[in-house]
């Protein structure tokens, strides 16, 4: 597309403009002579034309843009100008401008990279998951390529604005006018061009808001602007507790009626007084697992073959709670559900923190970027951490990226350093994978689960086919239906000394090139479903049957729609765990479940 066709109505500026001269300095070079006005007019050009090529793209190929005019296209090439003009200007000072400047192009030019070939777009959700991503993830998403294009787009204008400029000297105060005016000048006229086209705009926003995230470099400044000054400038959230009420269900026996968890006594435990073993639940966090890619699920390839062989249970319609890790995870683990974690005023503990205050050991293993906050209050380990110079060499790379097997060798470990106390409770290990997470998914199956054949084995995923694309993403849906086996298998072993059980459930969906789109991550509202659509299976082993859930009763409702708000009100009944953020119409399990009632010691369970 001939990006210069988008702007008829704009003049660009001599080539020299009339205040510019060149100026020749001791060491012989040349440098041209700009005032930093001129400069900022250049750079906003620069951006404006080779920065924003998918927002122009995705324009041309709207059919509610057409129009036998040009001034509509125009008028919005004119208003991102101002935009970006405005933000050269408040870098305009001596001593900022070509830093700030020089890093605005590079992150312009690297955020237009991942626009054009990952399809991604730049809302505050996407940058906090830059920043909270770790070292390897991000590597994944470097190589060559980027840094070419970064130096090409982003380097050579940054390498004139160092060497090919020399500041025209003005006096302070006059620069200084000059600078402020300009600044105040470029907003009016952006704000004047919003308001005059408001009728257009609008309507164009309202139908493709993606558009608003395609704007380069002001809508990434914007998001990190949302993401990092916002809370400073905000009032921050209280904290409110929700621990209150939090205990133990009757399947527990004497030990809820002894006062709560302080009181409760391993002994009195060991002598009968319940007539259950202590439970033992694995929680696996997935990552970057869409629900249509399992087969247990209808998927056309058999992805699940080890734990529809298990007989587990699979939900085949769930939906997430955001299209990324750092927005998914704590709201999963909130009692308040997607649309009042959003909106609230406060923060609060999670389901762990609940299951820990009614008693049971708690316990976090991590093989991907962190918690999101989740296990902050409750232990919570690094696999790769702790990890001996065997497990990495046989599971790690050398940039610390590790199998999610390999937590699978520290279960035990991490069993052992729950307090005995509160074993004899009962406890509950989470495990956080790296799971399918792209985009260098050649990099998480084992040699075992490459079913599909060829892979994509290169991070730019716009490089492959879409069916070899798929095919690397199916292995790792393979990798971790292999995973999920081997901890049941270890859960197996602990059943003569627990009641076990396993529950699975996925953060985020993923894209892999439809209409051109790849990873996740994008807004809510506008992302396709496959960034939504979520893998949950439990494997109810022996636990669910000590609050009398019906098994078959599960399996018939597995095509019952739920999401993320689910989550927690279901591990807490499965775990028999009290609380009054308990509601039993977001227990995916309820349904299915016969009500147990507190019974005397030693009393055989009544309905």
């Amino acid at each position: 597309m001939n990006t210069l066709a988008l702007l008829p109505s704009i003049a660009a500026p001599d080539a020299a403009p009339a205040n510019a001269r060149p100026a020749r300095h001791a060491n012989g070079s040349w440098k041209m002579e700009l005032a930093p006005r001129w400069v900022a007019l250049l750079l906003t050009l620069w951006c404006t034309l080779m920065l924003n090529a998918p927002l122009w793209s995705k324009l041309a190929q709207l059919p509610d843009f057409v129009d036998p005019w040009f001034w509509k296209r125009a008028a919005i090439v004119g208003l991102i100008a101002c935009a970006t003009y405005w933000w050269f200007m408040l870098l305009s000072w001596p001593g900022v401008r070509r830093v700030g400047w020089s890093l605005t192009l590079l992150t312009a030019a690297g955020m237009e990279y991942y626009i054009q070939h990952y399809g991604i777009l730049l809302d505050s959700g996407m940058v906090r998951n830059v920043l909270q991503t770790n070292t390897s993830e991000a590597l994944a998403l470097l190589g060559p390529r980027i840094a070419l294009h970064i130096l090409v787009f982003g380097g050579l204008p940054s390498v004139w604005l160092w060497f090919g400029v020399a500041w025209r000297r003005d006096a302070l105060w006059r620069g200084g006018w000059r600078s402020l005016l300009l600044v105040l000048a470029s907003f009016a006229l952006l704000a004047a061009g919003v308001a005059g086209m408001y009728r257009q705009l609008a309507p164009l926003l309202r139908n493709h808001m993606e558009l608003r995230y395609l704007i380069n470099p002001t809508s990434g400044i914007v998001a990190l602007a949302d993401v990092t000054l916002k809370p400073l400038l905000m009032p921050a959230r209280p904290f409110v507790s929700i621990l209150g009420g939090a205990g133990l269900g009757a399947s527990y026996g004497a030990a809820q009626a002894t006062g709560g968890p302080a009181s409760i006594q391993p002994a009195s435990l060991a002598v009968g007084t319940s007539t259950h073993k202590p439970p033992l639940l694995v929680l696996v966090v997935g990552e970057t697992a869409r629900g249509d890619h399992f087969g247990m699920n209808g998927y056309a390839r058999d992805t699940t073959p080890n734990m529809r062989a298990l007989n587990a249970i699979s939900w085949s319609n769930v939906r997430s709670c955001g299209t990324n890790t750092a927005a998914s995870v704590p709201c999963m683990f909130s009692h308040l559900g997607k649309k009042e974690f959003e909106a609230r005023k406060a923060n609060h503990e999670t389901l762990l923190d609940v299951v820990q205050a009614a008693g049971l050991g708690v316990t976090w293993l991590d093989n991907q970027s962190g918690c999101k906050g989740v296990c902050d209050r409750v232990a919570h380990a690094t696999a790769y951490d702790q990890a001996s110079a065997a497990q990495r060499a046989k599971w790690c790379e050398a940039d610390g990226e590790c199998l999610d097997q390999l937590m699978l060798e520290q279960l035990d470990m991490s069993l052992a350093k729950i307090p005995a106390q509160k074993r004899a409770v009962g406890t509950v290990l989470a495990l956080h994978q790296m799971g399918s997470h792209g985009p260098a998914y050649f990099r998480r199956s084992t040699a075992q689960a490459k079913h599909f054949r060829p892979e994509c084995t290169t991070q730019v995923t716009s490089d492959c086919s879409q069916q070899d694309l798929i095919n690397v993403y199916d292995n790792s849906i393979a990798e971790t239906d292999l995973f999920l086996a081997k901890t049941v298998e270890w859960l197996k072993t602990k059943a003569a000394d627990y009641e076990v059980a396993m529950v699975y459930l996925s953060d985020h969906g993923e894209s892999l090139g439809e209409n051109g789109i790849y990873l996740h991550g994008l807004p809510y509202a506008i992302a396709p479903d496959s960034q939504k659509h979520v893998a949950w299976i439990t494997w109810p082993g022996t636990l669910a049957a000590r609050t009398r859930t019906n098994e078959a009763c599960l399996r018939a409702g597995t095509a019952q729609p739920l999401t993320h708000d689910f989550y927690y009100h279901t591990v807490l009944g499965l775990l028999d765990v009290r609380s009054p953020t308990y509601r039993s119409a977001f227990d995916a399990y309820a349904p299915c479940r016969q009500a147990l009632v507190s019974r005397a010691p030693g009393a055989p369970d009544t309905l």
